[in-house]
């Protein structure tokens, strides 16, 4: 991070303290206005094809009894990132912050933070909405889970290492938990596309068939739902290097979630979405209409349950599942009531889903939008 971004970010923290102090010395109720992370705040901009945080903001307060620890913790987080920036330390993990700030309150039997998912986290969340700024370049770290291959050569700034992407055998590259421009520098990158698949089963297996050398594209999984740090690898290299993204999930809800999610990020994080998600991304399967098509044998369908059922119904009205051809895709899941995986494309032979499946759905533009 530049000096200046660091010293940007420091007063910005340092605004919300004074403006805090000028209240105390009011004799005024402390208090934080920070922007709404829910359903009702997000939106769908049809033009740029991602969701949005709207305008809408919350009030939290010292004096209300449900409102005051929240307020305290988000204090404390704000401080201590000040604090740890001014000091220009190294960055930390969400979870050594976790552990930093936690303790008991004087002689009382309450701590400042009994859980880092429900408490610390969302507590930087609210920092990075409330001042405009990354957690990253807060100078904290997620930890990351996606790997990558294929011709794509960058390089780590903190360290001055090159890593090629070629060259890392069997397990592939680890995404770094910090990749934004100052961190990461592409150095070069000959790929014509980038497949994302949802597994790391499946990422292994067709790592092993060189898939990526074959057919000349960058190979990454986020396994599951991708962390921050992949989902911002992927919108950078997408963005700044001008080629297509193909997602390859299972066929079911969740799997369209996840792809709805890199293409156009998510409700809880719709501010992080302009950083991290690819408009352009094209869904390449698992399909309903797949299963016939590649004749994929009943023993690998699995009945659709509740579960599924509400999940289909509660993406079905998401704006960007609203489309023609996605809403005909989840009623066709639904009226045909079973799901399969993409490991279930391994029961034709090891090697179709490589040599197969996924260069026939490329070549054909047989993919959704």
């Amino acid at each position: 991070m530049t000096n200046s971004k660091r010293q940007e970010i420091i007063e910005k923290l340092e605004k919300l303290g004074k403006d805090l102090k000028k209240k105390i010395d009011n004799l005024e109720n402390p208090s934080l206005k920070i922007p709404l992370r829910t359903l009702s705040n997000a939106y769908f901009d049809e033009n740029d094809r991602l969701i949005k945080l709207g305008d809408k903001k919350q009030t939290r307060t010292f004096f209300n009894v449900g409102q005051a620890k929240k307020f305290m913790q988000t204090i404390l987080v704000g401080a201590q990132i000040k604090k740890l920036l001014e000091q220009k330390k190294p960055a930390i993990s969400t979870r050594q912050l976790y552990y930093i700030l936690k303790h008991t309150i004087g002689d009382s039997k309450e701590n400042t933070f009994d859980d880092q998912s429900t408490e610390s986290d969302p507590a930087i969340e609210d920092i990075e909405v409330s001042i405009n700024a990354l957690r990253e370049e807060l100078g904290l770290e997620a930890t990351p889970s996606g790997v990558i291959s294929g011709p794509l050569i960058y390089q780590d700034i903190k360290t001055g290492d090159v890593i090629d992407c070629t060259k890392m055998g069997s397990a592939g590259a680890a995404i770094p938990p910090n990749v934004e421009d100052h961190v990461i520098k592409f150095k070069e990158c000959t790929a014509d596309y980038i497949l994302v698949v949802e597994k790391f089963a499946i990422w292994n297996l067709l790592n092993q068939a060189r898939y990526w050398k074959k057919n000349n594209c960058i190979l990454m999984t986020g396994k599951g739902q991708a962390a921050r740090s992949d989902r911002r690898l992927l919108a950078r290299l997408s963005r700044e290097l001008k080629i297509p993204v193909y997602v390859f999930c299972d066929n079911d809800a969740y799997g369209y979630y996840i792809y709805s999610v890199y293409k156009q990020g998510s409700i809880n994080l719709a501010f992080f979405s302009e950083k991290s998600a690819c408009p352009n991304a094209k869904f390449i399967g698992l399909k309903t209409r797949d299963i016939k098509k590649y004749d994929i044998a009943k023993t690998n369908w699995i009945k659709l349950e509740g579960h599924d059922l509400r999940r289909l119904k509660e993406i079905s009205k998401y704006e960007w599942f609203k489309s023609k051809e996605w809403q005909k895709e989840l009623k066709e899941m639904k009226d045909f009531g079973y799901k399969v995986e993409a490991d279930a494309l391994v029961s034709k032979s090891v090697e179709f889903v490589a040599d197969t499946y996924l260069p026939e759905v490329i070549k054909n533009k047989d993919w959704l939008d």
